[in-house]
């Protein structure tokens, strides 16, 4: 059974700019997929959804109708589902090391995602990921299983903790 570590933290304190850092460094080595805000007149408009290989899509924005909502975003589930689903597929496949940013309430709207998600923890392969920090049952549960880690991502500790996810990639 391979290795998880799962970044938490509050909304904002910093967990994909660490995932980014540690993704420079890994390179090729690293598979999956992270997330980054839009942003607009007024603020955050959305979010996108990147994949290591290039690809992205937008996978929640306020001016998207749907039946999926987070606060005031609607949610593209068929994004997360064309985009992340098949990122962390093909890192399972092909890649050593799996990124997955981020595991929250957006993405769980997907079940292929939680499928995959699943997939990625139970197997052989690192898995680098973040998490929301409220208590989700599934997510509490993710964060449970055996061979995950857990670590939260603070103001005071988001410049160095790339190094240290590094550190650990490493000594497995």
């Amino acid at each position: 059974m391979g290795r998880t570590l799962i970044l938490t933290g509050a909304p904002g304190v910093g967990k994909t700019t660490v995932i980014k850092a540690v993704i420079d460094q890994l390179g090729e080595r690293a598979g999956g997929f992270y997330t980054e805000e839009l942003l607009g007149p007024g603020g955050r408009k959305g979010f996108k959804l990147i994949t290591l290989d290039g690809p992205w899509g937008i996978m929640a924005h306020v001016d998207f109708k749907s039946r999926s909502k987070v606060g005031r975003y609607g949610v593209a589930v068929d994004v997360i589902d064309q985009y992340g689903v098949t990122a962390i597929k093909a890192a399972l496949e092909h890649k050593p090391i799996v990124i997955i940013d981020e595991i929250g309430k957006m993405e769980l709207f997907s079940s292929p995602f939680q499928a995959a998600v699943l997939k990625a923890v139970g197997g052989p392969k690192t898995v680098i990921a973040t998490a929301m920090i409220d208590n989700h049952p599934w997510v509490a549960a993710l964060k449970a299983f055996p061979g995950v880690s857990v670590w939260t991502v603070t103001k005071k500790n988001r410049g160095a903790l790339a190094a240290d996810v590094l550190k650990w990639v490493n000594a497995g």
